[in-house]
């Protein structure tokens, strides 16, 4: 797995360079005649954030910095992190980056640190700290792992209430099965296998997560490993769906927006996903009603995984780093800014004294009252996978990960093998 999985990058990476180096011609900043300093700034787009959105924020903020003129690029596929390592390593970081993870572009003197000052206005100053400091804005809070359901579908199956509980779940994907109804879509296709992560960063969070917050810093410091009871016992959970029948079959080999619109189109009765797609229901309906509940736990508590971070890192060799960090700031507090990218993505804003739109839809509603119930309840957890800062798994991670799960949903891979292969790419990155 270690090697197939690196040979892959490496090609991706070669094709991925050449193909930067064509679009971009170089990403490192210029100024021109006039002393403004030329910025590039690495963004992504998906269903939810097309172009028109990054383009006219970009617009909008540039205007409030001056003398700063922004050049976009844009990621290949939604695996930004690793295309900025790539972009790197040939001496191509760009000056600003959205929702990179910071990890080992932090602790190689790559980024700038963001000041307790620059900080002041966020409501998790902390989160996502490398060593102590801040090297990504901690912009957004994202639940993810959060169950979407079919309403039409639960009501066909007879299922009156959401389960809360293991085994009120169990029982609900029963019922769906046996009223002819796949009970669970799931994800992974092509490059976006990150897709394929949310039902087991789901059942990390209830049986591992929640119970001892700090297992990523056991398994960096060899205290733990992945072999450990708690954590096969929530992944066994995993290979029971998938033993049973209750995930997609064809989801797997979907990409993220084709995985998207196969639960529109009614593929399955659940979907496990992050918080943007309740907006993007909200902005565009599907043929049936859309609601979401917690990942349900052994005991009945709502368990969320959540990322807090999800903002902009400087290149600390940007021509102007305390121009890019002013225009990293502007882009959080920038009302209109904060406000389009709520409505298109399901952003939760953390920086203080924001307040949604008052017109959001419902279901962006309901999603934010599941997060701040558990917030309040003390159940908000890391989410495997995508962790960061001093509690996460190494970036590098992030995609053998992804590639294990796909194994783990479509039965090729039992719990014990997971954790064995787990363990294995962790040592073989160390």
């Amino acid at each position: 797995m270690a090697a197939r999985w690196r040979g892959a990058v490496a090609a991706a990476t070669l094709t991925t360079l050449a193909l930067a180096g064509c679009a971009s011609g170089g990403t490192s900043a210029e100024s021109s005649s006039d002393g403004t300093a030329e910025m590039t700034m690495l963004t992504f787009e998906t269903p939810n954030l097309p172009a028109s959105l990054w383009d006219s924020a970009i617009a909008r903020v540039s205007a409030k910095v001056p003398g700063i003129k922004i050049k976009k690029l844009v990621t290949p596929n939604v695996d930004r992190t690793t295309y900025a390592k790539q972009l790197a390593s040939s001496g191509q970081l760009p000056d600003i980056m959205m929702a990179v993870n910071p990890q080992g572009f932090a602790e190689g003197g790559q980024l700038a640190e963001f000041t307790p000052e620059e900080l002041k206005d966020y409501a998790s100053p902390q989160s996502g700290a490398i060593n102590g400091k801040i090297y990504q804005l901690p912009t957004n809070a994202q639940p993810q792992s959060l169950l979407y359901y079919n309403k039409d579908d639960f009501a066909k199956a007879g299922i009156g209430e959401v389960p809360t509980t293991w085994a009120e779940f169990l029982d609900t994907c029963a019922k769906l099965k046996a009223a002819g109804i796949t009970p669970i879509a799931v994800g992974g296709g092509g490059q976006d296998t990150f897709a394929s992560v949310y039902s087991w960063a789901g059942v990390v969070g209830t049986d591992v997560f929640l119970q001892d917050a700090d297992f990523d810093k056991e398994i960096k410091s060899g205290a733990k490993n992945f072999t450990d009871p708690a954590f096969v016992k929530a992944t066994e959970k995993i290979a029971q769906l998938s033993k049973l029948g209750y995930f997609d079959e064809e989801g797997t080999s979907r990409s993220y927006a084709d995985h998207e619109k196969a639960f529109r189109a009614g593929s399955a009765a659940m979907y496990p996903m992050g918080s943007w797609f309740a907006t993007s229901v909200d902005n565009d309906k599907p043929p049936f009603e859309v609601g979401a509940f917690a990942w349900p736990s052994d005991d009945g508590k709502a368990v969320v995984p959540n990322l807090t971070g999800g903002g902009m890192s400087v290149s600390a060799k940007a021509e102007n780093v305390e121009l890019a960090k002013k225009f990293a700031l502007e882009w959080t507090k920038d009302k209109e800014t904060a406000d389009a990218f709520t409505e298109a993505d399901g952003t939760f804003n953390t920086v203080a004294g924001y307040k949604p739109p008052a017109d959001m839809g419902p279901l962006f509603k309901e999603t934010l009252a599941i997060y701040e119930k558990a917030v309040k309840d003390g159940t908000v957890t890391p989410a495997f996978s995508i962790e960061q800062g001093d509690n996460g798994l190494p970036a590098e991670f992030t995609v053998p990960i992804q590639q294990i799960a796909v194994e783990l949903l479509d039965g090729t891979s039992d719990a014990a093998t997971v954790a064995k292969k787990l363990n294995d790419e962790y040592a073989a990155l160390q």
